[in-house]
């Protein structure tokens, strides 16, 4: 009875020592899977990196205009996020570029306006770009297009740069019109090939495509330039768009509650111009047009992607610049603190992440400034300590979680726009101020900064604007973009050293003579 009882206590204990064994094995199988299966996701990613020049919320996904044409970044915001209330940092090329791809705020760089090409030499000693970062951290860095403002195509950044050709262009006849080579707002009847921004989509499309299993990670950066003026682009997608194109709303007493300094960043020139010759017509249709043929490369792009043997370890980032006036505040081109001329296209698509809905939208503010840090963590890289804005990896995984940082725009030092969820406030450098309740005033029509019902909003956004500005860097610094603080002092200084220029030129001719 005893052995009897002593051998089922054994076989228990056999039984119970097999069971746990087992279940050991299966924990280290499981740790196993996961592992590889955390390998996959923590894998570098291939960045597919589009940058439009110019574009503005025209924008199917963003509803900025009824006829807009662009089946492909509506199908990229479905399948992505969609930053639907995404700004500029700054409402210029250089400013906006500088910004992004060095990582830091103008406020904190002392960038604010334009500068010759020849700056970047001196940014790259101070600042780390972000295809310098990747570059060093186990990427093939590619380039082609617009990038960079300023032709900065140097192996520091750069594995390989296409440099795209410009070819003569050929216009259809009795269409648009033009006024010098730059304000061009005509149709073209090139083979696409030719056009400069095919050239820059292929070259892209080669190297999603030839992309090996054992080579690096790449990072392509696809700079289409369109809708940059001059608008022309093929006459196909010109030929697309109705006759009549639908008007912005405008609003006759629209600029009756703005100050100096706001006026002053108009292009009203162009607009009493286009106004007088009934040229707007023809103008947003050329820009409408620019934009369906960048919307043509970049379905290009994306399909390469798709059909591509790394699709599923590939991201793909899409973003503009800053934002374009079409009327808008009676203004043709960026330049302003308004919402026209900030408010951009913003999508990431990360396609590792497979079990996602469709239509994920981000509503609230955000501007380019957070682009550096959000690629640095999909990359598994650390970002330098120099570096603004936030990581929006929360917002993709998560798009109601909180962003941690305040949406500012500079133009000019002491010159700063604020954007939250339902509100735009502006500060000038004179102290004028601005504010839009975007909830029932999307066309920003009505300041309400003066009226005493809003001074809480006000004190509430004014204590977000930058504490410390950091000065204006005035070497290489193109004159006509100079606003805010410096723009008296920076502008007398420039006509007294052309006129002693001036001087000097007239006294070594006269030296000459004699």
């Amino acid at each position: 009875m005893k052995y009897s009882v002593l051998l089922t206590s054994l076989l228990a204990l056999t039984l119970t020592a097999c069971s746990v064994q087992q279940e050991l094995k299966n924990e280290v199988v499981k740790a196993e899977t996961s592992n590889v299966s955390a390998s996959n996701k923590f894998k570098k990613p291939n960045i597919v990196f589009i940058a439009i020049d110019d574009m503005n919320d025209w924008v199917g996904y963003m509803g900025g205009h009824p006829q807009a044409m662009t089946p492909n970044m509506d199908k990229l915001a479905n399948e992505g996020v969609a930053f639907m209330n995404a700004h500029s940092v700054a409402p210029g090329c250089s400013p906006s570029r500088n910004a992004l791809l060095y990582g830091i705020e103008p406020y904190h760089s002392g960038l604010y306006p334009f500068y010759e090409f020849d700056l970047h030499k001196q940014l790259k000693q101070k600042y780390t770009s972000l295809p310098t970062l990747l570059k060093s951290n186990g990427y093939n860095t590619y380039g082609a297009g617009k990038i960079h403002h300023g032709k900065e195509y140097g192996e520091t950044e750069w594995t390989d740069y296409l440099d795209a050709d410009h070819q003569p262009k050929a216009f259809a006849k009795d269409k648009g019109f033009s006024t010098n080579k730059k304000n061009s707002f005509r149709p073209t009847t090139n083979p696409y090939e030719e056009m400069f921004d095919h050239q820059v989509a292929s070259y892209g499309i080669n190297v999603i495509k030839n992309k090996q299993k054992n080579d690096k990670p790449y990072f392509a950066a696809i700079g289409l330039v369109k809708p940059h003026l001059p608008f022309d682009c093929p006459v196909e997608f010109y030929d697309a768009l109705p006759e009549n194109i639908t008007p912005p709303a405008l609003l006759e007493s629209d600029l009756n509650d703005i100050g100096k300094e706001g006026n002053s960043m108009r292009r009203a020139g162009d607009d009493k111009r286009f106004t007088a010759k009934n040229q707007w017509g023809d103008v947003r249709k050329a820009y409408l047009s620019c934009i369906a043929w960048a919307d043509y490369n970049v379905g290009r792009i994306l399909d390469a992607v798709e059909n591509s043997p790394e699709a599923d370890n590939t991201v793909v980032i899409l973003w503009s610049d800053h934002g374009f006036h079409l009327g808008e505040k009676k203004s043709f081109k960026k330049f302003t603190l308004w919402e026209e001329a900030n408010r951009v296209p913003f999508i990431i698509h990360d396609r590792r992440e497979k079990e996602t809905e469709q239509g994920r939208k981000v509503t609230q503010a955000v501007t380019l400034i957070n682009v550096y840090r959000t690629l640095a963590e999909m990359a598994g890289i650390k970002a330098p300590d120099y570096v603004d804005g936030n990581s929006l990896v929360p917002q993709l995984l998560n798009q109601s979680s909180p962003v941690l940082a305040p949406a500012i725009a500079s133009w000019g030092r002491g010159n700063y726009a604020v954007r939250t969820e339902n509100w735009r406030f502006i500060q000038y450098f004179d102290g004028d101020q601005e504010l839009y309740n975007h909830q029932n005033d999307n066309n920003e029509w009505h300041n309400l900064a003066k009226l005493p019902e809003y001074k809480a909003k006000v004190e509430e956004l004014s204590a977000l604007l930058p504490k410390n500005e950091a000065p204006t860097v005035e070497e290489y610094i193109s004159q006509w973009s100079i606003f805010g603080a410096d723009k008296a002092r920076l502008k007398n200084d420039s006509a007294k050293q052309s006129k002693k220029q001036n001087k000097k030129t007239k006294k070594n001719k006269k030296n000459k003579v004699q």
